[in-house]
């Protein structure tokens, strides 16, 4: 520096102390010049003080050579502490090149321009808040200074600016925040700890509402809360509770829909259990107004709910989150937009409801929230269905989550059927997919779901027209009895099977249609869970409606095998399921013409499997025509399935199921053709266990010389049709297995 320059008013020996490399000379210096401002205070000569810190500033601070702005940052700090209370008329001109300094190359002079900063500032106290904002960005780089000289120094400043900050009512905090919205992106741990230091100090501050802002910072935040470093990560969990205590403290001022997706975002593993936890109270206290985020919600929340034990709290909060989420679904969200908007416009002061009030239980919370933003919600379906179907079809998702996911679909058919029929042809395969699920209880609650789709009233007005076509309806054709001597054919809709039975969508004969299919495709799910699934479905439907519609599914089968198989499988359902009592003590009284109509309907697929045939006649109590059927098997072909069919209807015929067909072997005079059907089946099986069975039993027939002949017991069937109907079934089983026979080298074993 040339200190030949004329730098007055400062002397010629101030300048040579302030560019001297010695300390003590430099701090000599800084008293004179600290001795000549107060001068200037004292005269008022306001010019002089701006003209000594402009020297100060622009030959010494900001001057090449180290040693110059060494002495100009001290010679700074001197005019701040003469300047004392009236510092604040020139904090602009004193801190701008101290600042500067904060980017030196040299570590010395880093911290130096912390000391003379932190001098400025303890002398200027609250007069520094205007200028807060530069303070904080100079602080924030420092506070990752690799020098750990730099790094205490800016500590000392940082505490004491938080101590202005406290103690002042001054901060403007709404020109801080886009700052601080910047600066909490930091990657660097110590800059991230200076961050959050500062939100949880001013989060502390009475005066100071840093919750209205809290949606401009909270996404930095959690990223903050994904750090490596603990203690980071502690800090941050605590100015995280301290703001969801003041969200629940006053929710009535806390924008939800801003802050809902960046909870989505940020529910990965390090920092899932606090997004949970946000997100819960979130649903809680917010209510309806977080529906347009539920997708995103239920993308964050499904996978955690097959979590272990290992992450219980997570998955805790996330049941919490999953049941509060589907209780803000409401009939209401089935509701087109025109005619919401028509609906909620009586309400022109805005006001709610009371079942609005009472939704979550929180009647004041939701006063204030869904008052005004209540009509414009909108549940996001589309949104909804598609995250639900996206886990359905992923192989790898958790069964807990499947679980919820059907309990989502089968809410939201509850809740708002008119809107989900849109979505069924979609949703229609996977459905019946899952049924081939390993857990029984997603299989139920998958069959819950395709129930309430079968018998939903709003599978009739589907938007696509599918639902609402009369030309789509199918008829299920019964084949009758007789009236007026002439065979009679009942035609029954799918949708009016009986006066006794619920109504039926056009859904329910195409899920009957595509689980039969199943079933042939996958013969494993039909051997494995198939009895399960159909009793299920008598439960949740109604017996008489699946029996009726898969009966005449399967009589236009091609695939008789399958045929012969399915009706077996339906056949033992029937006679030993606990479901079907009430279809049973139907078809043992045929009396009326609907119990006449369900036993054709039945005895025509039956046909498919002649042992079934007989006990279906069993089970109706037509001994006659179960005799003439057993006296047919002689042309049949008898192989050893056939007699294993045979000898389970013996065990069966020993039941609890058939204890009526037992008793009225007592009254051999009206049942002669009961008895000789079990001496034709006797006569059918080997020496075997069941034939020592049956033979017993019949033995203890008492005085069998009575067996008379009698007519019909019920006069309504015309059993000769019936007949001529199992003998061109069975035609074509024999024609099937000829066929299968000339292409294989081993045939079935005959005996």
């Amino acid at each position: 520096m040339n200190t030949e320059k004329d730098f007055s008013p400062l002397t010629p020996n101030i300048v040579r102390a302030l560019n001297d490399k010695l300390y003590e000379k430099r701090k000599v210096a800084a008293l004179e010049i600290e001795k000549l401002v107060r001068e200037f205070v004292a005269q008022n000569n306001s010019a002089q003080i701006r003209h000594v810190i402009q020297i100060l500033a622009t030959e010494f601070a900001l001057s090449q050579h180290p040693h110059s702005r060494k002495g100009g940052l001290i010679g700074l700090a001197a005019c701040s502490i003469a300047l004392g209370k009236d510092s604040g008329l020139y904090l602009k001109e004193l801190i701008d090149p101290v600042l500067t300094c904060f980017n030196d190359s040299d570590s010395r002079l880093r911290y130096y321009a912390c000391e003379a900063l932190y001098n400025i500032v303890k002398v200027a106290r609250g007069a520094v808040l205007p200028h807060f904002n530069v303070l904080f960005d100079g602080l924030s780089k420092l506070a990752a200074d690799p020098d750990p000289n730099v790094k205490s120094g800016s500590e000392l400043l940082d505490r004491l600016l938080k101590d202005i900050v406290t103690e002042s009512n001054k901060f403007d905090l709404v020109a801080f925040v886009p700052l601080l919205r910047e600066r909490i992106y930091s990657n660097n741990q110590y800059a991230r700890q200076f961050i959050i230091s500062w939100i949880h100090v001013l989060e502390s501050v009475p005066d100071i509402n840093l919750l209205d802002y809290l949606p401009e910072f909270l996404d930095g935040l959690f990223q903050i809360l994904g750090d490596s470093s603990k203690e980071i990560r502690r800090i941050c969990e605590v100015v995280l509770g301290e703001f969801l205590k003041e969200i629940k403290k006053n929710p009535s001022s806390v924008k939800f829909a801003e802050m809902a997706n960046i909870l989505v975002i940020h529910s990965y593993d390090l920092i899932q259990l606090t997004s949970m936890t946000w997100m819960r109270e979130f649903i809680q206290l917010a209510g309806r107004v977080v529906l347009p985020y539920s997708s995103g919600i239920l993308t964050a929340v499904l996978p955690c709910l097959s979590y272990d034990d290992r992450k219980k709290s997570t998955k805790e909060a996330a049941s919490a989150c999953n049941h509060s989420l589907m209780k803000l679904v409401t009939p209401e969200d089935d509701v087109d937009d025109e005619e919401s908007q028509t609906k909620s416009s009586p309400q022109s002061d805005g006001s709610p409801s009371k079942k609005e009030s009472d939704l979550n239980g929180k009647s004041l919370i939701c006063c204030v929230l869904c008052s005004s933003d209540r009509p414009a919600v909108t549940l996001d379906l589309d949104g909804i269905v598609q995250v639900l179907d996206r886990h359905l079809h992923d192989s790898s998702t958790g069964m807990m989550t499947r679980i919820a996911v059907l309990k989502w679909l089968y809410h939201l058919y509850i809740k708002t059927p008119r809107k989900m029929f849109k979505h069924t042809d979609s949703l229609f395969p996977m459905l019946l997919k899952t049924l081939s699920d390993e857990s029984d209880e997603v299989i139920l609650k998958d069959l819950e779901v395709l129930a309430e789709i079968a018998s939903s009233p709003a599978g009739q007005t589907d938007a696509s027209g599918s639902c609402n076509n009369s030309d789509s309806k199918t008829e299920l054709h019964i084949p009758g009895g007789v009236r007026d001597g002439q065979p009679v054919v009942v035609g029954c809709k799918v949708t009016d099977l009986s006066p006794s039975t619920p109504s039926m969508n056009s859904y329910f004969y195409k899920f009957m249609i595509n689980l039969l299919k199943r079933f042939s495709l996958e013969r494993k799910l039909l051997e494995m869970r198939g009895a399960f699934i159909i009793r299920q479905l008598c439960l949740l439907l109604h017996a008489e409606n699946i029996f009726h519609s898969m009966a005449d599914i399967l009589l236009k089968e091609e695939d008789l095998k399958f045929a012969s198989t399915m009706v077996q499988t339906l056949n033992t359902i029937l006679l030993t399921s606990a479901e079907l009592f009430q279809l049973r003590n139907q078809l043992k009284d045929l009396r009326t013409q609907e119990s006449c109509a369900l036993f054709c309907c039945l005895y025509r697929s039956w046909c498919h499997n002649p042992v079934a045939t007989v006990s279906l006649c069993f089970l109706t109590q037509n001994y006659r025509h179960a005799y003439d059927l057993i006296q047919k098997f002689g042309d049949l072909e008898v192989t050893v399935d056939f007699l294993m069919e045979v000898d389970k209807l013996v065990q069966l015929i020993e039941s609890p199921i058939f204890t009526y067909l037992r008793l009225q072997l007592l009254d051999v005079e009206h049942n002669p053709y009961l008895i000789k059907a079990l001496y034709g089946l006797l006569m059918l099986l080997p020496q075997s266990q069941a034939f020592q069975l049956l033979s017993h039993r019949l033995s203890c027939v008492p005085n069998p010389e009575l067996m008379r002949t009698s007519a019909y017991s019920q006069p309504h069937i015309d059993y000769s049709e019936l007949l001529q109907h199992f003998d061109r079934v069975q035609s074509k089983h024999l024609e099937v297995r000829h066929q299968r026979a000339g292409r294989s080298e081993h045939p079935d074993r005959k005996l």
